[in-house]
């Protein structure tokens, strides 16, 4: 395995978890630590501000402009960072009674909430109107903590959904019929539809195969990252996704359900699965979730972020 940065190393080889000196990395990101209940953003030099409270947090974006819109476990929120982790201002609130995963914001201003139990998927207006819903359930039946986790609105109006105690991933048309189905056992976590048409899934633990997976639109899978790839990092739930320009993919090691500390929480992979980077600041964070890559130029209401 060949790694440009890995940070902090002595970590990944089992030293004793002491709080490291802030050191470079290969991005910039901003991330949500699940178990702290935070968002953060980590510097070119290593170093973390903490941004914000976000229990139980799943999703976020970088906005235009800087601002970050993140998932607060019962909701979303758009933050105005302010200087030095401290000062920010919240400028977008959204409260649901279900568990809430996955957050997005569209082209048109409106924001895009999917609510787990109630398996509801949701524009709303920025001064927090649902304008528009589509139930994926029966009215008055609810699917669970486990029904989806990440989901995503995509270009043509369809909804790509990571249905995670199912163990598929349906994308389903703007009116909730459902359009197609791909199997990923052992838990889809996040997925992300590819300019291609392929789809990239992140997969958790369910059946002790963390991996992620490309799909094709025939359902052929035409690439995955496993545990066998890299027998020097260990792999414990696989979570957030950011495919970059240069075919890169970068992914998020959750590593809760026993497994802090154990492995690296951020991996970059090339297509040929070299290893380019791996972070692991286990005195800074526990469970990272979700990250998006602050050097990566795009704007993501236009679909220009592969996240």
């Amino acid at each position: 395995m060949k790694s440009r940065i890995l940070a902090p190393l002595a970590i990944l080889l089992g030293a004793a978890l002491t709080a490291p000196a802030a050191e470079p990395i290969a991005h910039p990101f901003v991330c949500t630590d699940y178990t702290q209940g935070v968002v953060c953003r980590v510097s070119r030099d290593g170093t973390v501000e903490r941004l914000a409270e976000a229990p139980s947090s799943n999703d976020l974006w970088v906005l235009p402009g800087g601002n970050i819109l993140f998932v607060t476990g019962h909701g979303v929120k758009e933050l105005v960072p302010g200087q030095g982790g401290t000062g920010g201002s919240v400028v977008f609130t959204y409260e649901s009674k279900s568990s809430v995963y996955a957050c997005q914001r569209l082209a048109n201003g409106n924001t895009f909430v999917a609510e787990c139990e109630l398996g509801r998927l949701l524009e709303v207006s920025p001064n927090g109107e649902i304008v528009k819903e589509v139930r994926l359930l029966p009215e008055g039946k609810e699917g669970g903590p486990a029904f989806m986790r990440n989901a995503r609105a995509l270009p043509d109006g369809n909804y790509l959904v990571a249905h995670y105690g199912l163990g598929v991933v349906r994308e389903y048309a703007s009116t909730g019929l459902l359009v197609r189905e791909i199997p990923a056992s052992g838990g889809p976590h996040s997925a992300v539809r590819l300019p291609d048409g392929n789809t990239l899934i992140a997969v958790a633990d369910g059946d002790r195969n963390p991996r992620v997976i490309e799909v094709d639109p025939a359902g052929k899978i035409v690439w995955q990252f496993t545990q066998q790839d890299v027998p020097g990092l260990k792999l414990s739930f696989m979570t957030g996704l950011q495919r970059l320009a240069n075919g890169n993919t970068v992914m998020t090691n959750w590593l809760g359900h026993g497994q802090i500390g154990q492995g690296p929480h951020v991996i970059e992979v090339t297509r040929s699965k070299r290893v380019e980077w791996a972070y692991a600041d286990h005195a800074a964070f526990r469970t990272i979730s979700s990250i998006v890559l602050l050097d990566a130029p795009g704007d993501c209401t236009k679909g220009e972020i592969l996240h």
